[in-house]
């Protein structure tokens, strides 16, 4: 499958073992996968990116994990997976009653995690509306549906289909790290780390204010690309 197509998950915990154990197991099983500390840090996360499913603690400080799953149900119906306490039967009842799609009682096989998950994912209709998502580099608009980069008069910025390419795959998992090796092994057609750098550079040019001090566009040293800060609107 390629990078673009991985499912992406949100897990909120204010565990830092739990997360960096799920978050590593996740991966292991095809899945990209975002992590949280607390509510509020949830929140700025969904405001940027967008998830198919989020895994939440119910106990957290500050705001619970019910409280988190009732606010995020008035705008919201990305599937919820609640992680609690062994035998608290009356926090899993109003998890349910909130919204949520599942519950797993702590301790819990990792394996039956990944099982509910693509349970849930199963559910979800096969058909859905297609969205317009635009994302704003702030001297121009790149259109994920369309896959066309326009200025901000609407006038079409040419862009060749590798440097297309390039950012469907980047904008799609807006904030995921993807190195070199794997940017050419998904675009193939006689692609290298080599020929990747040159067409981000290039790219660069195009929707960057400053190409010389990328804003959006990001390296991130010894690991590779992302799109970060892109206003989606």
């Amino acid at each position: 499958m390629a990078a673009e197509d991985l499912l992406h998950i949100l897990v909120i915990d204010d565990d830092a073992r739990l997360r960096s154990l799920l978050q590593r197991f996740l991966r292991e099983n095809g899945f990209l996968v975002s992590v949280a500390k607390d509510a509020e840090d949830a929140r700025s996360l969904l405001n940027e990116y967008r998830f198919d499913l989020l895994i939440t603690d119910i106990m957290m400080p500050n705001e619970t994990g019910l409280q988190f799953l009732e606010r995020l149900r008035q705008t919201s119906r990305v599937p919820v997976i609640l992680l609690t306490a062994m035998g608290e039967t009356a926090d899993r009842i109003a998890g349910l009653e909130l919204g949520a799609d599942d519950y797993l009682p702590k301790p819990f096989e990792p394996k039956e995690l990944v099982l509910r998950i693509k349970n849930i994912l199963k559910r979800e209709p096969k058909i859905k509306v297609v969205e317009t998502v635009q994302f704003d580099f702030g001297n121009c608009l790149y259109d994920t549906e369309k896959k066309e980069l326009t200025d901000k008069q609407g006038k079409l910025i040419h862009i060749t289909p590798v440097e297309q390419s390039l950012l469907q795959i980047l904008s799609n998992k807006s904030g995921q790290i993807f190195s070199r090796e794997e940017l050419a092994e998904i675009l193939g057609a006689g692609q290298s780390p080599r020929s990747i750098d040159v067409q981000i550079t290039r790219l660069r040019k195009k929707i960057e204010p400053d190409s010389k001090n990328p804003r959006y566009l990001r390296t991130v040293r010894g690991k590779g690309y992302l799109i970060l800060g892109a206003h989606q609107i």
